[in-house]
């Protein structure tokens, strides 16, 4: 079975890019308004990934995914987010989403995306980061840094975070620079799938 790319999102424009875009890249797509729709064309087995948007009226990206596991469905899922949205996107990690990608994104970080995630759907193995290499790459973080990076998985901007730890936005800058270099991350939303796998993500309320 040839994998497919599954798209659910309320914004027809959204969607609709986001087919172009991956159809041109060589992508076999199925669009999908909503997560009812989605939930009531899929199959056990479906091969592929699932980009979703975290926000919809009906059922949102979370709750789909939900079903998705009750389904014993094993789609990778990239979730797509509204800026500020950065604590749904943890939940949606918590809950086993593979990645996801903050409005407005660039064509290359939903390409990218979509690229690990297809090669995780055909390797058929379960995604994320364990526990012991999580660790293992927070462990050089300094304490001050450490705090930086739980109050930017909060999804707090660098303004929020400077002045609670009663630093310049600048500093922030600088702690932020570190803990991408030490931790290896070349995302947020790598950066926010370690502190989850390593147990240090805030409470989702």
């Amino acid at each position: 079975m040839r994998s497919t790319v599954l798209i659910a999102d309320d914004d027809d424009a959204v969607r609709e890019s986001l087919q172009v875009l991956l159809e041109t890249a060589g992508h076999p797509v199925r669009p999908f308004a909503s997560g009812n729709d989605l939930l009531a064309a899929l199959r056990p087995g479906e091969a592929g990934c699932l980009i979703i948007d975290v926000r919809m009226p009906g059922l949102d990206g979370l709750e789909v995914q939900e079903r998705l596991r009750r389904a014993r469905i094993a789609l990778p899922v990239i979730v797509i987010t509204g800026h500020g949205d950065v604590p749904l996107a943890v939940r949606a990690m918590k809950a086993g989403a593979l990645d996801f990608v903050e409005k407005p994104f660039t064509e290359e970080a939903i390409l990218a995306a979509v690229r690990r995630a297809l090669e995780i759907s055909r390797r058929q193995h379960p995604a994320g980061i364990g526990a012991a290499e999580a660790e293992a790459r927070l462990s050089p973080l300094s304490e001050r840094e450490r705090a930086v990076l739980q109050l930017l998985v909060a999804g707090k901007p660098n303004k929020v975070i400077a002045y609670e730890l009663a630093i310049s936005p600048r500093t922030v800058e600088i702690h932020r620079a570190r803990v991408m270099e030490k931790t290896r991350a070349r995302s947020l939303s790598e950066l926010v799938l370690l502190a989850v796998a390593a147990g240090i993500a805030p409470s989702s309320g």
